[in-house]
């Protein structure tokens, strides 16, 4: 016999899924911290020399070489990643939650608010 899904279920596993981003973006985040120390990192002594007028895609290229030779910036950046997007997965949590309640009210504004939450993301380096 199938136990139905309830909302404590849905609100035990959204706090569970909370709780693991931030505990994974911690963990990141330190980790990175530690490898930056290490690597003896040293802040800029011009600002101008961060290229800020780089395009995005040259900032996701440059991120991911980054992560995949360890650097320390890099692993920060994507402890940052997963606090950001811990509230992404939260939405999609809840919506997936309402689907199986069948409460369509929820379905459609967890759907609008994950749409929003996906524009400002991705459309947050437009110059």
């Amino acid at each position: 016999m199938r136990k139905n899904f309830t909302d404590l279920d849905l609100n035990r596993s959204v706090g569970n899924l909370l709780r693991l981003g931030v505990i994974l973006s911690v963990i990141t985040s330190l980790i990175g911290f530690v490898k930056l120390f290490l690597e003896g990192f040293k802040m800029p002594k011009k600002y101008t020399s961060l290229d800020i007028g780089t395009s995005s895609e040259k900032i996701w290229a440059h991120f991911w070489t980054s992560l995949c030779k360890g650097e320390g910036m890099a692993i920060i950046q994507l402890g940052i990643l997963l606090l950001i997007f811990t509230p992404l997965m939260r939405i999609v949590f809840a919506l997936i939650g309402y689907l199986k309640e069948k409460d369509y009210v929820y379905v459609v504004i967890s759907s609008i608010v994950l749409v929003i939450m996906a524009i400002s993301f991705f459309t947050g380096y437009a110059h």
